[in-house]
């Protein structure tokens, strides 16, 4: 029987499923990471879970985004044989109306990331359209739509090889995923796509996270194919590393590893990894031709109930006070609490200062003394000040660092994640500082924010520069003013323990 499956359904959804996945995380995934919290032995990593457990909770309870990178939407749409679609715009148009509706709801108004003529102008579509669709023709009379929203983040750290035949993948992933960083908010996921072509095997890769968290399931009951093996090797071996949560050291690394393969040429072993980071969003609904399919809401009950203490030994720091002699004082590891005001600044506003110098030009903004804080805001509803304002990957900005340290006098930065050597070199000869924030913890970040103006390039949206005042913004110090790095020796402690543990 043909299933009419009419257009302003589709588009309800979707538009539904993508509001609903940017303030609930999947149940699978809080028991998972509350899991990992517990049985974390490394101080920082346990801190920075609680953050994200605290995060998520208050997202639930307020129906704002987990994340300020509210992602790029990605749709795998299975469609019947015996469907009929009673549309008047093709099917990737009714799809983005749905996403463009979700990300201009007045209620909850997401971040729009998209930018077209990416290496051109890059101008923001303003309403996140358009989406990657992926679509397949199946027996059947129901629409199977699968919803995702990807940050750029992790997004970054998609790899890719085309291996040997010969070639170990499990040798391959243990390569990359120290190279990959901390910049894909671990604790996470590892999609992986083996086989096919070179696209066939990211998209199995993306694909692959979609799936629910199980490992232990599959520990419990034995691996019964070549996927599972890798699984399970990959799951152990990767947390052996001993990168941790935000790449600060320690037990949990990965929540969980997928495997998808499909036949390939003889002499091809295409392989991806694409991570999904702290921030992880995604949705399933059916369509049956009886209306929209609208999620539902899960219990607060899900959710644990923790706190997290700053400790007795924070430093907490006056901004608008602090000094480049100051900071010589801060340690790696150690925990700060900032108050008074910030500039923000990320890719765009850091290229368009950067040219500015080098062509002898007046900053709109004087960055003497201040901290630089990496961060692209959600806009704010309601009673909020600014909306979550989580951190950015800081390697971004890696390149600008000296020019931006020794012609602007700037003290010290904030983001997400490790720096790159070409960054601590910079902080160290210039006696800088680099400070982490908790990448998935956007919405707690947000509440430590008591004023918000733009101050600068208003035209990049939210990539202008804001001046943000604050109260007990909490952070850790990452790279000090010597150039030592927290995200070079906490992984190595790390992996050092875990392996003298195992054997014992």
């Amino acid at each position: 029987m043909t299933t009419v499956i009419r257009q302003d359904d589709l588009i309800e959804s979707v538009a539904d499923a993508l509001q609903f996945i940017s303030y609930y995380h999947p149940k699978d995934f809080i028991q998972a990471v509350y899991e990992a919290y517990q049985r974390e032995e490394s101080q920082a990593a346990k801190d920075a879970m609680a953050q994200i457990l605290i995060n998520s909770r208050m997202c639930a309870q307020g129906h704002r985004p987990i994340c300020q990178d509210t992602g790029i939407v990605t749709v795998f749409v299975n469609i019947g044989m015996d469907v009929k679609f009673e549309c008047d715009m093709a099917l990737d148009d009714v799809i983005n109306e749905g996403v463009r509706r979700a990300y201009t709801h007045p209620d909850n108004v997401l971040r729009a990331s998209v930018l077209a003529d990416p290496d051109g102008k890059r101008q923001n579509t303003k309403d996140n359209t358009p989406a990657i669709i992926h679509y397949k023709m199946v027996p059947g009379n129901t629409v199977d739509v699968h919803v995702a929203a990807k940050g750029g983040g992790s997004e970054a750290k998609s790899k890719f090889a085309m291996l040997n035949p010969s070639d170990s993948v499990v040798d391959w992933v243990l390569k990359m995923v120290p190279q990959m960083g901390a910049g894909w908010c671990p604790p996470g996921m590892l999609g992986i796509g083996i086989g096919g072509t070179a696209e066939k095997a990211m998209e199995l890769a993306k694909e692959a996270l979609l799936d629910p968290i199980d490992i232990h399931d599959l520990q419990a009951r034995g691996a019964s194919n070549r996927s599972e093996e890798l699984r399970l090797e990959l799951f152990e071996k990767v947390n052996e590393l001993g990168i941790g949560a935000q790449g600060l050291g320690g037990l949990t690394t990965v929540l969980d590893v997928k495997v998808k393969d499909f036949p390939t040429h003889a002499a091809n072993k295409p392989v991806a990894i694409i991570p999904n980071c702290a921030a992880t969003r995604h949705a399933h609904f059916v369509l049956d031709g009886s209306g929209p399919s609208l999620q539902t809401p899960p219990s607060l009950d899900d959710w644990p109930e923790i706190t997290w203490e700053v400790g007795e030994n924070v430093r907490r720091v006056n901004l608008d006070t602090v000094t480049p002699e100051d900071v010589k004082d801060w340690q790696p590891g150690e925990t700060v609490l900032l108050s008074g005001k910030m500039l923000t600044g990320r890719d765009a506003a850091h290229k368009k200062m950067v040219d500015m110098i080098e062509r002898g030009e007046e900053l709109p903004v004087d960055l003497k003394g201040r901290f630089i804080y990496y961060v692209g805001p959600v806009d704010p509803v309601r009673e909020e000040v600014v909306g979550p304002a989580g951190p950015t990957t800081a390697t971004r900005m890696d390149k600008f660092t000296d020019t931006m340290l020794e012609k602007t006098g700037l003290t010290g930065m904030i983001g997400k994640a490790e720096r790159g050597q070409v960054a601590i070199d910079a902080i160290k000869k210039h006696g800088a500082v680099y400070l982490m924030a908790v990448g998935g913890a956007a919405y707690l970040v947000s509440k430590a924010i008591k004023g918000a103006e733009v101050v600068a390039f208003e035209e990049l949206g939210m990539e202008a520069i804001y001046e943000f005042e604050v109260e007990d913004m909490p952070v850790t110090v990452a790279v000090d003013s010597r150039g030592s790095s927290v995200h070079q020796t906490g992984p190595v402690e790390w992996h050092d323990k875990i392996i003298a543990a195992k054997a014992v």
